[in-house]
């Protein structure tokens, strides 16, 4: 009987490669040598870097690239292009809606996965007792009325609450009670202490809020401007006519406004295939030619300078000889933002101008201004770009220099009947006429019903 190990051992793996081997068939094509030459292995060269740097530098590549480097470069169907018009070869502004076949595809990644289904949406099961009170908190409440236990374990008896807050009465007493907290505050403001607990912090001094009606101007209220870039070249030192300029609202011309009318009746007929329209308003940025004439047209404003209705402070004339400040056009703006109105003026910011009550023009008093509006302005952008908004006719000028502004002769006058008059009605009626013209309005209304 012959032992296991006398048993003859076959590879099955040898055998499986040579019956079904798997190596690639020849290139079809005969290998292309490069005659190259060079001196071959006799000078034993050729292990060294400067043999291939040397082959590199003797033998450059033999490619030839066309005068469109591989990029053919067809303008010919870009409708538009040649007139400035760029709207074929950018993004649409409203893309089209998503076809609810591919909505599945776009959905995000944490929706995806099992469906989580609750157990209260099962409807043949009872809810019973202990799966209603599962999601409330354990509350042990006791038979005893409140009222008893206040009486019996408290013989302090609690102020009545007003539980109308919105109430007149309850909003005057409030009132009148923070006006006798402050009263008793300005006695000792050495021991007022700071909201936020600060120990550091003390009051210096005290000053009521108080509406400058004076210098409230014909609009109601004041416009911050802010530039979204320096409007100066960079210095190292502070320019002061950034203190006194003037930006000068640009009038749409009637090609403008047709355009704009056309869009806008477009966007309220179809908003969803129309853009919206722009209603982007234009400036003329001017400025004084030097800081002393800056300084000058800033003394003209000055209630205690008493040289400042002087003719002597203008340092130009016009052409008919009457004295004036000559400002430079500098650059045009456009408005990035613009938020706020009359009827909000109070609501998000205002100017406060502290007064020590020295000056025998006002008691001393913080003085507060309003904020009609809030304009953030940059530099104008190059029409070309916004052709397709037709904010102009493709092809025309950049800049209708016919309607530039290029200096501006300021001269300072008194406000007359009508700017006065329009100026006094903000000191009883802080909105304005429209509020006390609606009202009226309402009273007649209801005059004529009854």
């Amino acid at each position: 009987m012959a032992s296991s190990s006398s048993q003859r051992m076959v590879h099955q793996d040898y055998i499986a490669r040579i019956r079904y081997s798997n190596a690639l068939p020849p290139p079809p094509n005969p290998p292309k040598l490069l005659d190259i030459p060079n001196t071959g292995l006799a000078s034993g060269q050729y292990t060294t870097p400067g043999f291939a740097s040397r082959l590199a530098r003797d033998q450059p590549l033999n490619i030839e690239a066309d005068a469109e480097l591989g990029m053919p470069l067809d303008l010919v169907g870009m409708p538009g292009i040649f007139d400035g018009d760029e709207s074929s070869i950018q993004a649409p502004l409203h893309p089209p809606p998503i076809h609810a076949h591919d909505r599945a595809l776009l959905r995000p990644l944490a929706s995806l996965g099992k469906p989580k289904f609750s157990d209260s949406g099962v409807s043949f099961l009872r809810r019973t007792e202990y799966i209603s009170n599962a999601s409330k908190p354990n509350r042990f409440e006791s038979t005893t009325s409140r009222s008893l236990i206040d009486k019996t374990g408290s013989r302090n008896k609690r102020a009545p609450v007003n539980a109308d807050k919105e109430s007149p009465e309850y909003i005057k007493s409030q009132a009148e009670k923070s006006f006798t907290i402050a009263a008793n505050m300005l006695n000792s403001v050495r021991d007022i202490r700071h909201p936020s607990g600060k120990t550091n912090l003390r009051v210096l001094e005290a000053h009521p809020i108080l509406p400058d009606l004076d210098s409230f101007p014909d609009a109601g209220g004041y416009c911050t401007i802010k530039f979204n870039t320096n409007p100066v070249p960079p210095s190292s030192t502070y320019d002061i006519r950034l203190e006194h300029a003037l930006l000068k609202p640009t009038e749409a011309s009637e090609e403008e406004e047709r355009a704009r009318q056309i869009i806008r009746e477009n966007y309220e007929r179809d908003p969803d295939h129309y853009p919206p329209p722009d209603e982007t308003l234009e400036y003329e940025f001017f400025m004084a030619e030097s800081a002393s004439d800056a300084l000058r047209f800033k003394r003209k404003f000055d209630p205690l300078d008493p040289e400042k209705d002087s003719d002597a402070l203008y340092s130009q004339k016009t052409g008919n000889g009457q004295p004036c400040f000559s400002y430079k056009r500098i650059r045009p703006y456009e408005s990035e933002s613009a938020l706020g109105s009359i009827a909000n003026k109070f609501d998000d910011e205002i100017v406060l101008a502290v007064s020590d009550g020295k000056d025998g023009l006002r008691q001393k008093a913080a003085y507060y201004y309003p904020i009609v509006q809030r304009i953030k302005i940059r530099p104008q952008r190059n029409k070309n770009i916004q052709s397709k908004r037709n904010r102009y006719t493709p092809g025309a000028p950049k800049e209708d220099t016919e309607r530039q502004t290029d200096y501006l002769q300021v001269m300072i006058e008194e406000p007359d009947e009508i700017m006065i008059a329009e100026r006094e009605v903000f000191k009883t009626q802080p909105f304005g006429k429209e509020e006390v013209e609606g009202d009226d309005a309402d009273a007649d209304a209801e005059g004529d019903a009854a």
